[in-house]
């Protein structure tokens, strides 16, 4: 039986994303409704879909029941453990909707719990922080694209990342290079891996593009700015710092501490409409 549904459409530095309001998880969406979805010809278009529902409702959440819930899914239709970007359109939405009432609160993710800041916002535009977490450092590995192979540190951010600042690299060459699909040490990767091509740190400022598992290259990734960020600060023998991180959507800082991290960054609420699905 089809159902009709409400949505948004929204973008943190165009990682665009399908909000679906689902409070008491009432909505069962199946891989292939989210694939559907996201198509970006068949469907409404996105990266992926940001299922707004209470972590009471989400059977294998570990966080407080009373919290909102980031219920995240990747355009093919995957689960994924945290999204950066998502998490600051995810808190432009409830806070603009009135479904938090402070500026300052928590978000519930499969990664675990995630306080935001609305530093500025109205119904479309708005400045969010996400306190990310520590970057845990996983190790080194590599990765080869179309026979270009990369060395990069492994960066879990609740998700994996292999960050790859290569030495040399200009932005602009950044921009000209042909990403494909990375092949990658699965032993060392076993549920994937994000792949950041990164610029190396030059006046606090880096480059990426990124190749998301389940999506493909998205104009931004917010978890892989922190997984840049921190490898750039590693390659220049830094262990903290503040990074502006350029990807093709946009810009973002990204703040890495001894025992933590933050991202900074816009987000925007473009579009409200029903779907039927």
């Amino acid at each position: 039986m089809n159902l009709t549904i409400p949505f948004a459409k929204g973008h943190a530095t165009e990682n665009d994303f399908i909000i679906i309001p689902d409070e008491q998880a009432q909505i069962d969406l199946t891989p292939e409704q989210v694939v559907q979805l996201c198509d970006r010809r068949a469907g409404i278009g996105a990266d992926g879909i940001l299922r707004v529902v209470k972590a009471a409702a989400i059977e294998d959440s570990t966080v407080d029941p009373d919290l909102w819930f980031m219920d995240y899914r990747n355009a093919d239709g995957s689960l994924a453990e945290m999204c950066g970007n998502g998490v600051r359109l995810f808190a432009h939405w409830l806070y603009s909707r009135g479904l938090v009432d402070a500026k300052s609160f928590d978000i519930g993710t499969r990664a675990g719990e995630r306080h935001v800041d609305i530093l500025e916002a109205d119904q479309h535009a708005a400045e969010v922080r996400v306190d990310m977490g520590t970057p845990e450092v996983t190790g080194l590995s590599t990765c080869d694209i179309d026979g270009q192979v990369f060395a990069g540190l492994g960066v879990d951010m609740g998700n994996p990342h292999l960050a790859c600042v290569v030495p040399g690299l200009s932005a602009a060459s950044l921009a000209e290079m042909e990403l494909r699909a990375p092949a990658f040490d699965q032993d060392f990767f076993p549920h994937g891996v994000n792949v950041e091509i990164v610029t190396e740190l030059e006046e606090d400022s880096v480059s990426m593009r990124v190749w998301e598992r389940g999506v493909g290259e998205t104009r931004s990734c917010g978890t892989g700015t922190v997984a840049a960020a921190c490898a750039a600060l590693a390659d220049a023998g830094l262990g903290e710092g503040t990074v502006r991180v350029k990807v093709p959507g946009g810009e973002v800082e990204v703040q890495i501490f001894d025992d933590g991290s933050t991202l900074t960054g816009p987000s925007k609420i473009i579009a409200l409409g029903e779907v039927e699905i």
